[in-house]
């Protein structure tokens, strides 16, 4: 890629970032940072569920390199590369359609960057500021640059997994990599966003009962923390490898309870898309075997979610967001079966990704504010 289309590139990310940006600007909040974390809270969301979109549509080798599109900054300028590729397989990865989802998807990821970069920048712009440290003074009190500084070599990560996931040809690990560094991206900004919210706004502390409460509601928040993010991750490499309806049925599966399956090569990681780690066909239990585990493994996130909902459920400063975690919560279990029954149609399946990202959202503030209610002075 030359240095004039990296160039353009550069300039359409400035150009996504600049509606947010704008946004932020002409706010009459009397606190812009916030309201720019949570903005990005908000676009990376987006992206995360337009990501869905991008692979269940087979669009992630629309634009078969990376950063650009044969080279190019957007399929305008690709245009013929991309039709002489879509007339040799009409239905193959490459289309027009299937280019412009695919850059669509890398320009939004590339304007959340821009705006991780200018909460860098206006943080370490703001610790070198002395006398302004008033946690109501908004964009003019003194932040710390540390975790801005962090997200921001957190999202090169995520960007170097997108860049694998092509030039690798959606290699399942680094598919599920990127899906679950995005999650995790989502988790971090809504945790900065929930400290922003306690300098804007703080909950008041807790006390007696609720204090001893408090204390189970985090264990079982971090647990949930972990049983999601497990969950998250074998719900990734049943969608990096195809996997979704290996069983077309449920609760059973190929008419049992257990059905043959392979697990040796279903989770061996380092191997080709559809392949075994030694060149061969991936057979069809090991995609059962992926598909079984992830559906199975259900269960045990329903159970512990619902059991931390059903415990901050009356818990002042938690309670709505546990309703909202047991509605969603519900919402993936109709959707994931959904999946199965209707043989995976697009919406659906988009929706349980979204599920999926809200229940990381919900679930990273019933964390930070349990924290903060129950040790403010440490938040």
């Amino acid at each position: 890629m030359d240095h004039n289309s990296f160039a353009h590139m550069a300039i359409t990310a400035l150009v996504v970032a600049s509606l947010p940006l704008s946004v932020v600007w002409i706010s009459t909040d009397t606190n812009k940072y916030r309201k720019l974390v949570w903005i990005a809270v908000f676009l990376t969301f987006d992206l995360i569920v337009f990501g869905a979109f991008t692979r269940l549509t087979d669009s992630g080798l629309g634009c078969p390199d990376w950063p650009g599109c044969y080279g190019e900054a957007n399929p305008f300028i690709a245009h013929e590369q991309i039709r002489a590729a879509e007339a040799l397989m009409p239905t193959g990865p490459v289309t027009m359609m299937k280019a412009w989802i695919e850059m669509i998807h890398r320009y939004l990821a590339m304007g959340i960057g821009v705006l991780i970069v200018a909460m860098m920048g206006v943080a370490w712009w703001r610790s070198t500021r002395s006398g302004r440290a008033g946690a109501g003074a908004g964009m003019a009190r003194r932040i710390p640059p540390g975790y801005p500084t962090f997200l921001f070599f957190f999202i090169l990560l995520q960007g170097a997994f997108g860049a694998w996931t092509v030039t690798q040809k959606l290699q399942p690990i680094f598919v599920t990599g990127h899906l679950v560094l995005g999650m995790s991206l989502l988790a971090l900004l809504a945790w900065f966003g929930g400290r922003e919210d306690q300098l804007h706004a703080p909950l008041p502390r807790a006390a007696g009962s609720q204090a001893a409460r408090l204390g189970r509601i985090r264990l079982l928040a971090a647990l949930s923390g972990v049983v999601l993010l497990v969950q998250l991750a074998l719900g990734a490499w049943v969608s990096s490898n195809y996997a979704t309806l290996a069983c077309t049925e449920f609760p059973t599966c190929a008419g049992a309870w257990v059905p043959p399956m392979d697990f040796e090569h279903g989770f061996h990681l380092w191997r080709e898309l559809g392949k075994t780690a030694a060149g061969h066909y991936l057979p069809f239990e090991a995609l059962t075997a992926i598909h079984w585990v992830h559906r199975n493994f259900a269960a045990v996130v329903v159970l512990v979610l619902g059991v931390t909902a059903w415990q901050a459920w009356r818990v002042e400063g938690l309670g709505k967001h546990a309703r909202w975690m047991a509605a969603v919560l519900l919402l993936q279990a109709f959707t994931g079966v959904a999946t199965i029954y209707f043989n995976f149609p697009l919406a659906i399946a988009v929706i349980h990704n979204a599920g999926a990202a809200a229940l990381v959202l919900l679930l990273t503030m019933i964390n930070y504010r349990a924290k903060y209610l129950a040790a403010p002075a440490y938040q």
